[in-house]
């Protein structure tokens, strides 16, 4: 269980991350919108595995999208290192999640499949 100045400097690397990839990278290859969905700092809070999901666009475009924010990491890394408070810097690793993609689709599901009751419903009390 992360304590609490582990999750201090997690929410810390969440903003400035995100901060990065919105305000600071002009890759011509982002073309998708990127979340930064979690962050796990270690025990010594010298590394920080950072999760990111991206939305909207084609499969191509996201992939081009992670490639590029892979690529300027060293420049992530730098932004963490001015947003950063503490005597050291966590060093990032970036990562791809697809769990939260995973949800979304799950709910899809899940919505169409009401829809389909809401539906039948419908039709069955059309015919009483």
């Amino acid at each position: 269980m992360p304590t609490r100045r582990q999750e201090k400097i997690a929410r810390v690397v969440k903003e400035a991350v995100s901060d990065a990839i919105a305000n600071h990278l002009s890759d011509p290859r982002i073309e998708s919108f990127v979340s930064v969905t979690k962050v796990d700092v270690s025990a010594d809070m010298r590394i920080a595995d950072v999760y990111l999901s991206t939305f909207g666009g084609t499969e191509t475009a996201q992939k081009k999208t992670f490639a590029a924010i892979l690529h300027a990491k060293s420049r992530i890394q730098g932004i963490l290192a001015e947003h950063s408070q503490s005597r050291f810097c966590p060093v990032i690793n970036l990562h791809k999640d697809e769990n939260f993609k995973k949800t979304l689709e799950t709910m899809k599901l899940i919505d169409d499949l009401a829809n389909e009751f809401k539906d039948e419903d419908s039709i069955d009390q059309e015919h009483d």
